[in-house]
């Protein structure tokens, strides 16, 4: 039974925010009220049971309305789009913004409700009429919990009007109901400043005596998406002439809209083109904010995070281009902290598709992040607070200190399956790549090149035959230890996951110390104007004369330099995995341009046989040239938009297989 005081200036009983442990009891039963409370005693309500409406009929909005829970609880929004473009890029003078100009200005960032959109971004509380209420009578609201966070407006005479120490309910307000709309300017940053609950109260005076209600809202957490929902939109850059000499660039972006489309994607790709940042997935991680809306849907907010690299001008145009109505960006930096620049990038962030084993649960999936475990080096402290203070994501760490670039898309993806657990974890496998080498040798292509890719701008072919790369003093060894490596960041997968063995599909793959910087005889090969390692930054003359040398493979050359103490490896093959999963039964990879024996390429042979018995159809897209010479591939290119629309709280159809 809900309780009503005559006096009520707090809550009654804790704020709970059980977000870590989905698997506990969420809120208590609900309870009906009373039809016979007085109708004069204050009674705001929210949508706690997160349907969409605020019940001021019956009791399905009350039990619970001062605590929060993953299944019960009023949601609101991070109301940080900009729904009518009103934010500028460039400042009086014609000038660019600078990063924190850019990001100051949202929705939220004025006092006003700018439209219909705008006001579809705002939660609904409402007030029960006070048909008794006396004339004279007269109510405040106040937000007593997170008010440096919360804005509260009254729709009065069909505008949206901001609530101020000064906003004074009447007596005539009061007894029909009132209505509100609230908002919140920021996500949370930091559960341990600002855990997203705001708490309103409602306070009624009339006739010498005074009765309050209140009500607890959380503000939605940002998400990042997962493989289980479906790819809406696929985001690429798309080079000038200066960058794309040879067009290449450009024949990759119509190959990759031509794929899109046939996997059924029938929105136009997402371009970037200001900032000629190749690296479409390391400056921003497309996440969203959700709560149910007035019309009983799912509303939703895009959110373009952007990569904690300061100095990665790309990020810019995320504000400049994309951020409009019901897409909004967020960026999180720490300029005085020292960092592992590659790191930051977003393509070491991937989600775990939803899951729950024990009594953990994650009906939202589960960010992994790579970080150097040899030298102890982590992403940004700024971006996994933001990430881990979200309550429903927390980020796994995995070790990518045996990778150049170190990216966790560099090994290990996640597939849906038609399983009770309904997803499959997809991992590169060296030591199926090294079979694939020696297999061929014994039946006598030794001889074979190990790569078919033909020359570019008159180069001559690459130098590696099958003899070669396997009599190479490091290929071998170098797949062994990214082998072990791999098989270490498993155990951890499926110790936090519960996956077995029978769900990872492992697909063939082959990687080496250094850069695939250039061929041999580079003179006529330009190399890529970025690298996944540096982003804006050109190759170092050092990385070139690395690159160059590790295409001799086995010829000494390699010699001359002592081996680092922790070898760093990147692709030799183009990596497989490092793909982009286009819909639920079709993947996009890299063309491999593998040894070619009996006329056809047995690295695309195997990597197809692997992705077909997991139920995928596999395509390929040639991205030697374009990505894999600047150690990245497909994913490290692109990125997706994806469905957003099913509810993050509800943990209902999560098992434990």
């Amino acid at each position: 039974m809900r309780s009503h005081r005559r006096i009520r200036t707090n809550p009654a009983g804790p704020v709970v925010l059980a977000l870590a442990a989905v698997g506990t009891a969420l809120a208590a039963p609900i309870s009906p009220a009373s039809a016979a409370e007085p109708a004069a005693r204050a009674d705001l309500r929210a949508d706690v049971n997160r349907d969409g409406r605020v019940d001021v009929t019956g009791a399905t909005d009350t039990t619970g309305e001062d605590t929060w829970t993953l299944g019960r609880g009023a949601v609101y929004l991070p109301n940080i789009d900009d729904d009518t473009k009103r934010c500028p890029v460039t400042g009086p003078d014609g000038r660019p913004l600078s990063d924190a100009k850019l990001a100051a200005c949202n929705d939220a960032s004025d006092t006003r409700v700018n439209g219909s959109a705008d006001a579809a971004d705002l939660a609904r509380v409402r007030t029960m009429p006070m048909r008794d209420l006396p004339t004279g009578a007269k109510g405040s609201v106040k937000v007593t919990t997170g008010a440096d966070h919360t804005r509260v407006y009254l729709k009065r005479a069909g505008n949206w009007v901001m609530i101020t120490p000064q906003t004074s309910l009447s007596a005539a307000e009061l007894r029909a109901g009132v209505e509100f709309g609230v908002e919140a300017t920021d996500v949370i940053r930091d559960a341990g400043k600002w855990d997203g609950r705001t708490v309103i109260r409602l306070s009624v005076a009339a006739g010498g005596q005074s009765t309050s209600d209140s009500v607890t809202l959380r503000v939605a957490p940002l998400l990042t998406h997962h493989h289980l929902q479906k790819t809406q939109q696929v985001m690429v850059t798309k080079l000038g002439p200066d960058a794309d000499w040879s067009g290449l660039q450009g024949k990759f972006v119509t190959d990759l809209k031509r794929e899109a489309e046939k996997a059924g994607i029938t929105r136009p790709l997402v371009t970037f083109d200001k900032y000629q940042d190749s690296w479409a997935q390391d400056f921003v991680e497309p996440a969203y904010v959700s709560m149910t809306g007035t019309d009983g849907r799912r509303h939703v907010i895009r959110v373009m995070l952007r990569s904690a690299q300061p100095d990665r001008k790309a990020g810019r145009e995320l504000f400049e281009k994309v951020r409009g109505r019901d897409i909004g960006v967020v960026q999180a930096f720490d300029r005085s902290a020292p960092a592992d620049w590659s790191l930051n990038s977003m393509g070491n962030l991937e989600t775990i598709p939803p899951y729950a084993l024990g009594s953990r649960s994650f009906p939202a999936g589960r960010i992994i992040m790579g970080w150097r475990k040899d030298s102890g080096k982590r992403p940004s402290a700024t971006m996994r607070t933001l990430l881990k203070s979200q309550g429903l994501q927390d980020p796994l760490l995995l070790d990518t200190s045996w990778l150049e670039v170190g990216h966790v898309d560099e090994f290990v993806q996640f597939l849906p399956a038609d399983t009770p657990r309904g997803w499959r974890i997809g991992v590169a496998d060296p030591e199926a790549g090294l079979q694939l080498l020696r297999e061929a040798k014994r039946a006598g292509h030794g001889s074979t090149k190990m790569f078919s890719v033909p020359g570019l701008g008159g180069s001559p072919p690459l130098p590696d035959t099958i003899d070669q790369a396997l009599a190479s003093r490091h290929l071998v060894a170098d797949n062994t230890m990214a082998a072990q490596r791999i098989a270490a960041n498993l155990e951890i997968l499926k110790r936090e996951t519960g996956v077995t063995d029978d769900e990872i599909v492992r697909v063939p793959a082959l990687y080496t110390r250094g850069s695939m910087a250039r061929t041999e005889g580079g003179e006529d090969v330009r190399l890529p104007r970025l690298t996944r390692m540096g982003g804006n930054t050109p190759v170092p003359d050092a990385v070139k004369k690395h690159g160059q040398q590790r295409w001799l493979a086995g010829d000494g050359n390699d010699s001359a330099a002592a081996p680092p103490a922790t070898v760093e490896t990147s692709a030799y093959v183009p990596g497989a995995v490092n793909g982009i999963l286009l819909s639920r039964d079709r993947y996009l990879a890299p063309r491999q341009w593998g040894p070619v024996i009996g006329g056809k390429d047995i690295f695309t042979q195997a990597v197809t046989a692997a992705y077909v018995r997991a139920g995928l159809k596999v395509s390929y897209i040639d991205d030697w040239y374009t990505y894999h010479l600047g150690m990245g591939e497909v994913h490290c290119g692109t990125n997706t938009l994806r469905d957003a629309s099913a509810a993050w709280w509800k943990p209902a159809g999560l098992t434990t297989p």
